[in-house]
């Protein structure tokens, strides 16, 4: 039996409708930007597995450090005990993060770092003696599967069962240059009726909102309101971090910088599970007391794995890199390039781009998940491209370490479909 035959059997994958999409491409291995299934058949994975390969695949500089490590300390407790890698990484990301961040709590991957940043702001009134039980989010955002992060996500093809269950989230539209004025209004209109403790967001770029971009002078604005009503900001910036954007973070481009941060993702470049929630000393210091019940009570088995923090230590030595910088910017003029020779292609409604991301939408209605949308994914795969269509949007988000030769593929592949559809 072939490995595809053979995951039919036990193997529930995620965000599939078994009886729809019953077959599964099986994947062998993995180097820099390539895929090779068990046919031999290869793929340039030009979404870097969901944003996380960004060094590429199988990164000898990244594995051989963890080589390494595996024969010192593989895993251990974190709660009561910490070791080298774990407090490496701390400073390493102290040199990255926006400087009003001070403090690092480990998990475990993406969902579970923004449900901790929730529970942060939540936590922080209660410690200072104020109930405050509502959060602010944008619409159309996503932030996670577990109940907090689905609670302040808006996309709801996800959500619908759950939706009795959750928080009490108020959402404000992202801005786009003309609606400040009316995001404010509403903001003040949702604070004078309710207790606000903080408020979700992801800087610049909503990933799973098939990578929508907003306005950096209007999220300025949304924080500075916040800040003066002393609401929490809880930046996601598990899609956008480590350098996608074209900066480290996507916060970076914004003056008013969030209390608390989530990363996960290229944290560790898509070798091994983990998340940090980061956040500044003030949140910290609501949770620092004598009384043992203010503390975080939240934790998780392979908290700051010894193997996880030195991928994350191995990972920012290459993003702050000259070759890995100088790489970025390549791709980014790149993606410029196509959109001048893209965007006024008859099939193409629009294109954007932030740094490295760059999507365009089709001139065409479609489904999220629909027939035409499992069309294009299969045309992609049959060329050599692993390229997800969100909806009616086509994104390129590859690893930094992508040629040019293969980025050319990448586009010729997306300009050979529109002929198609």
């Amino acid at each position: 039996m072939t490995l595809k035959e053979r995951d039919k059997k036990h193997l529930w994958h995620p965000l599939t409708q078994h009886k729809l999409h019953p077959e599964a491409i099986a994947i062998t291995k993995a180097k820099g930007c390539v895929l090779t299934d068990e046919n031999g058949n290869e793929y340039i994975d030009a979404i870097a597995s969901w944003y996380t390969c960004m060094y590429g695949h199988c990164n000898e500089f990244i594995t051989n450090r963890v080589s390494q490590q595996m024969k010192t300390l593989d895993q251990v407790v974190f709660s009561g005990f910490t070791h080298e890698p774990a407090i490496l990484l701390s400073e390493e990301l102290m040199t990255i993060l926006p400087q009003n961040q001070n403090k690092i709590f480990f998990s475990d991957n993406g969902s579970t770092s923004v449900e901790i940043g929730i529970k942060m702001a939540l936590q922080y009134h209660f410690n200072k003696g104020e109930k405050r039980n509502v959060l602010i989010a944008f619409e159309d955002g996503f932030h996670g599967d577990t109940f907090g992060a689905m609670s302040v996500s808006g996309l709801s093809v996800y959500n619908g069962p759950f939706e009795d269950f959750f928080l009490d989230v108020k959402r404000i539209p992202t801005p786009n240059g003309s609606n400040h004025d009316a995001i404010l209004e509403s903001l003040k209109e949702i604070a004078k009726s309710n207790t606000i403790a903080g408020f979700v967001y992801e800087p610049l770029v909503q990933g799973a909102a098939a990578m929508k971009m907003h306005n950096a002078e209007g999220l300025e604005l949304i924080l500075k309101f916040c800040k003066a009503n002393k609401i929490i900001t809880i930046a996601d910036e598990v899609m956008t971090g480590f350098g996608k954007t074209g900066k480290y973070f996507a916060s970076d481009y914004i003056h008013t910088k969030p209390d608390i941060m989530c990363l996960s993702k290229a944290l560790t470049a898509g070798l091994l599970p983990m998340a940090i929630t980061s956040c500044t000393q003030d949140v910290y210091d609501a949770f620092y007391s004598d009384d043992i019940s203010k503390g975080l009570f939240h934790g998780h088995t392979y908290s700051a794995n010894p193997l996880a923090c030195t991928v994350a230590i191995a990972g920012i030595e290459l993003l702050k890199s000259k070759d890995i910088q100088d790489n970025i910017q390549r791709v980014i003029n790149s993606h410029k390039d196509f959109n001048n020779r893209i965007k006024n292609h008859p099939k193409v409604k629009s294109t954007r781009q932030t740094g490295i991301i760059f999507a365009l939408d089709l001139n065409i209605e479609m489904e999220r998940y629909g027939n035409l949308r499992d069309k294009l994914f299969s045309f992609f795969m049959n060329n050599g491209v692993f390229l997800r269509p969100l909806g009616n949007t086509i994104y390129i988000l590859a690893p930094y370490v992508i040629s040019e030769k293969q980025l050319e593929k990448v586009y010729k592949t997306i300009e050979d479909v529109l002929v198609t559809i």
